[in-house]
């Protein structure tokens, strides 16, 4: 916290060009030599000078721009996770400038991988060019799958499936007569894990047209089978956190078999666990019905335009040079070779390093692999409401947890019926907070009062 404050208190030396922000140093290293090029390749083009903020700082500096009028950079990267900060207000207010019309006039619209767009979206309208796709598969450890355990994954279409073949890998290790090897890492009320396998089920919180869906029979599946994954007899996963170093060492151990992997995760595990390579392969997510989705999305980052800078009369240059980076297939090779994440630009597709061998993963080609599923990724949700909605589901995943623990029932039959009554509430909790709010008041239920 008080760094975050240190920095957002700090000015940012002016320079003469277009100002750029970015939260991710690998960005910031992987976009100075474009740069340097775009403006060696021009004449009169302007220098772009791109800053790395924390990434509190960044969303402040961001947001007392829009509000507060204070300085603001040209070209502005945006997590995920933030969007829903910049659009609750009406449309026309947001601090980003609309790029739907100019996306579609210009034809970027059509060489980018449609689904990525969603979650820079916001009532129709698109306010960023998108930086990844963020395609899901399953990672395994293949010298215990494959070698020890003989287990063909080709049999495994749903997670059905994963849960009767994938049981033979848990195993008591130390000899103290506990199981210390689980099938996946996974928890039931870990929120990013849950909407990866609610949005692949065709929940989550909200559709493409922004209407409430927690209380969806997806939804109540998931979380069912969540807490039935991980207590009682039909325990089949291990909390071994992401990010963690005990976590880390868990999977070092041969501890955590498989892992839901979105492809930035894949470039994750390259880097924090070397010990690793050779030893895992990637398939398609199991679907949770046959002929089902084997995919799901996770994380994603934006290229946005402050409004600022038409006032200015920087965003034509910005955007030129947006364009230019985004739409680079030297960018594309860049970010995958360095953490194996899939250009949205869906032309780059079938270039051969996408397709190369990789060692990690036992010299299965990774690239192929995530872009198959590419295409299938399901829309994610910008809606401002959406990190409340899942706050109101994890609240849900204890609670079921806690009704599991008192019925000593913890099966999905057992489970889905009041999985569906406690979504059903904490959907009517959310519409009541949505009604606070006059330019997201869900109409369907306008009686609804606060």
């Amino acid at each position: 916290m008080i760094s975050s404050v240190v920095v957002l208190a700090l000015p940012i030396q002016e320079r003469e060009g277009l100002e750029f922000w970015t939260f991710a140093r690998p960005h910031q290293l992987m976009y100075e030599p474009v740069s340097d090029r775009w403006t060696q390749e021009g004449q009169d083009l302007p220098d772009v000078n791109i800053f790395l903020l924390d990434g509190m700082a960044l969303e402040r500096r961001t947001i007392n721009g829009f509000w507060a009028g204070t300085p603001l950079a040209d070209l502005i990267e945006i997590e995920g996770g933030t969007f829903y900060k910049y659009v609750t207000g009406p449309i026309e207010d947001v601090g980003f400038v609309d790029l739907t019309d100019r996306l579609h006039d210009e034809g970027i619209y059509d060489i980018i991988n449609p689904p990525s767009f969603s979650p820079w979206t916001s009532r129709g309208r698109i306010f960023g060019i998108p930086h990844d796709v963020h395609p899901v598969l399953l990672a395994y450890r293949a010298d215990i799958v494959e070698d020890e355990l003989g287990i063909d994954v080709s049999d495994i279409e749903t997670w059905d499936d994963f849960a009767r073949i994938m049981g033979k890998a848990i195993k008591d290790l130390d000899g103290d007569g506990k199981p210390d090897r689980y099938p996946i890492n996974f928890w039931f009320n870990d929120g990013d894990a849950l909407e990866v396998l609610m949005l692949q089920a065709g929940g989550g919180t909200f559709d493409s047209e922004d209407n409430i869906i927690i209380s969806s029979e997806a939804n109540a599946k998931v979380l069912a089978t969540a807490v039935h994954w991980c207590f009682g007899e039909g325990r089949i996963a291990i909390d071994a956190p992401d990010f963690d170093a005990g976590g880390n060492q868990l999977k070092i151990e041969g501890k955590v078999v498989c892992a839901i992997m979105p492809d930035w995760l894949a470039g994750i595990w390259k880097s924090d666990l070397p010990q690793l390579s050779g030893k895992v392969k990637l398939m398609p997510l199991p679907a949770w019905e046959p002929g089902g989705r084997r995919t799901s999305v996770r994380g994603g980052t934006m290229l946005g335009f402050p409004k600022a800078a038409v006032e200015k009369g920087t965003f034509d240059d910005a955007w030129e040079y947006g364009k230019y980076l985004y739409l680079s297939e030297e960018v594309a090779r860049k970010l995958f070779e360095a953490s194996t994440i899939i250009s949205p630009v869906t032309k780059y597709w079938d270039r051969p390093f996408y397709h190369q061998p990789d060692p990690f993963f036992m010299g299965q080609p990774s690239g192929s692999l995530f872009i198959e599923q590419a295409p299938h990724v399901p829309l994610r949700p910008s809606h401002p409401f959406r990190v409340i909605a899942r706050s109101e589901i994890g609240q849900v995943a204890n609670e079921l947890r806690d009704y599991a623990d008192r019925n000593n029932d913890y099966t999905v039959e057992g489970l889905l019926p009041e999985a569906r009554r406690l979504l059903a509430e904490a959907q009517q909790r959310l519409i009541k907070q949505m009604q606070r709010n006059v330019f997201l008041r869900p109409a369907e239920e306008a009686e609804v009062t606060p």
